[in-house]
């Protein structure tokens, strides 16, 4: 076919192309030289760096932040582009590493199909109140719903005890946004007035919680941890909160988000570490994680991108599962990215966390990425039958004790050649996050963000990242894919939660972790009198995509044997410097 070459209008002959401008800035301040006369002859007021930014249509950009980011492109961008270049795209045509970006032909607004079965949860008997306030509140979910059940106890005490604890320890901890009262009470009535009228819902019935403050509710705020948002209101509920609310759970806080879910920075401070109220409880499900171990809420739901479940659920020592990708869906919940994001709950317990799975579970219809999973019952699986590999680092003792249970453990290592694994999680997460935040940027409102070397620096950097090298490294992750896929020989494996490189390689081929505490350690820089402030020690059980029963039911075997899990805080042991609501200062 015989093309007729185009001439550009007058006007533009004198933009050089793309690449031309950036490798010049870059790469060779010759030809930079040579750029910044012919921009500056041709456009008068631009100079050659604006003459790049405005083929990105980015002149918003002041000339301080340009130069911030060619070098960031120059040290980070590079590196990547160059390395899945050569990973996929040295053959042409594309026969081989296609994209794990794939099109749903479907228009969406698929009917919710219920072909799962629930699990069938151990029936506890026996249990009996407590008269301490303290103990109740670190009850577990099967006990709780017992104490509902047998009527010892009703929704709004139990509600008036959370709500109670929420206030007396967020002026240490920083871990709550708004607190629901309203909602929270009304909700609590209904589920009491259900159980004097026959109706029980399950062990989620009149249970309080908190939700992750990226996660909407009508009529209270959702500010995203953020500053630019902190005022935002929207008329939706979030799927997650409606199945829990179909659960009969009451809903007593919005809980911490870092700011725009990066880190445990937001706009009101920073979430502490109930196990060492000196540090601070890290990944942007901060909030969650925070209160669950504090016993501020029984649970909690969170969301992890990339290490937002993993790495506060590791700090603050509470057991908590991120799913399978697809596994809840996430409308009324701000994107991060729409292949990545991913709810799970922050829980006392692996057998918690497999009764969260089951409520929230399932597709939502507006979330096309959600499915309808086929979980196979975590409390019916014969881990005798399983072999489990075990990484370096793993923690030897959860080993010990599944081997003791009749589990095939053995060495492990999970093998792939794809080199750039942190490189494709940046660029996948921070091209589809700033594709979101877009406005944001263009309006400066980024300059207002409350920790400037995070989102504002990584969005920038996004900005210059070429369609070509994003698609390629969707290719780079598709080949990943493929290659853990076949290196996964084992049922499941146990290695840390928190290594960097495992936590991108997860989350981008939608693994699935739960986190378990294992122990604890006495901190580096103890308070100069006594301290019980520890240390937390964690592991992470890692199972095959849509095989989280299998690490559930791994971890409820450990702990059914351990008691790491169920050890608390010592948030009353204060340093000189902090201060805590007295308990008659409290709303009762």
């Amino acid at each position: 076919m015989l093309k007729h070459k185009r001439h550009p209008p007058p006007s533009l002959r004198w933009v050089p192309s793309t690449c031309f401008i950036i490798l010049a800035l870059i790469c060779n301040p010759v030809v930079a030289s040579q750029v910044k006369h012919v921009c500056w002859a041709r456009a008068g007021q631009f100079s050659p760096l604006k003459c790049a930014f405005e083929l990105f249509d980015s002149t918003f950009f002041n000339d301080t932040t340009m130069l911030d980011i060619v070098e960031g492109v120059k040290e980070l961008n590079i590196p990547i582009i160059r390395a899945n270049r050569k990973l996929v795209a040295s053959v042409n045509g594309g026969l081989s590493d296609p994209s794990c970006l794939v099109f749903n032909s479907g228009w969406g607004k698929e009917a919710a199909q219920n072909v799962t079965k629930r699990f069938n949860y151990p029936s506890l008997s026996g249990i009996r109140k407590p008269r301490s306030e303290q103990d109740i509140a670190f009850m577990s979910i099967l006990e709780l719903g017992e104490l509902i059940k047998t009527k010892q106890i009703t929704s709004q005490e139990l509600t008036r005890i959370f709500l109670k604890r929420l206030k007396r320890y967020n002026p240490v901890l920083e871990a709550v946004v708004t607190y629901t009262e309203e909602l929270a009470y009304k909700q609590a009535k209904e589920a009491d007035n259900l159980l004097a009228q026959g109706v029980y819902l399950g062990p989620l019935h009149g249970l309080p919680y908190g939700l992750k403050d990226i996660i909407a509710v009508p009529h209270y705020r959702t500010t995203w941890g953020s500053k630019s948002f902190k005022h935002q209101v929207f008329n939706i509920e979030a799927w997650v909160y409606k199945r829990l609310k179909s659960a009969g759970a009451v809903l007593v806080a919005k809980l911490v988000s870092g700011s725009l879910a990066y880190d445990d920075i937001w706009f009101g401070g920073r979430t502490r570490n109930p196990w060492n109220i000196e540090e601070f409880s890290t990944g942007s499900s901060a909030g969650p994680a925070a209160s669950t171990s504090a016993g501020m809420v029984p649970f909690a739901i969170g969301s992890e991108t990339a290490g937002s479940v993993t790495y506060p659920a590791a700090r603050c020592g509470v057991t908590a599962l991120r799913p399978t990708f697809g596994t809840t869906g996430r409308t009324g919940v701000m994107s991060i990215s729409e292949s990545l994001d991913k709810l799970g709950p922050f829980c006392r317990s692996a057998t918690d966390c497999a009764i969260l799975l089951d409520a929230i579970r399932g597709k939502d219809p507006d979330d096309l990425s959600s499915r309808d999973i086929p979980f196979d019952d975590p409390f019916s699986v014969d881990i005798t039958k399983l072999t489990v590999g075990y990484l370096d680092d793993a923690e030897m003792e959860v080993v010990h004790v599944l081997a003791s249970k009749g589990v095939n453990m053995i060495p492990f290592k999970l093998n792939y050649t794809v080199e750039s694994v942190q490189g494709i999680l940046n660029f996948t997460m921070d091209v589809d996050m700033l594709a979101h935040f877009d406005e944001w940027q263009r309006s400066g409102k980024d300059d207002d963000y409350e920790a400037q070397e995070q989102w504002p620096t990584e969005l920038r950097r996004a900005r210059v990242v070429p369609a070509v090298d994003y698609v390629q490294a969707q290719r780079a992750r598709g080949k990943l894919i493929r290659e853990v896929r076949e290196s996964f020989t084992v049922d499941a494996f146990i290695g840390n939660a928190t290594d960097w490189e495992r936590v991108c390689l997860g989350n981008l081929v939608g693994m699935p972790v739960i986190v378990v505490p294992t122990g604890f350690k006495n901190i580096s820089q103890p308070h100069p009198s006594y301290s019980r402030r520890r240390t937390t020690i964690t592991t992470g059980i890692y199972a095959p995509p849509e095989r989280d029963h299998i690490a559930l039911a791994l971890a409820m075997a450990f702990q059914s044997v351990s008691d790491h899990h169920k050890q608390r805080p010592p948030i009353d042991d204060l340093g000189p410097n902090d201060i805590i609501s007295s308990p008659s200062s409290v709303t009762k």
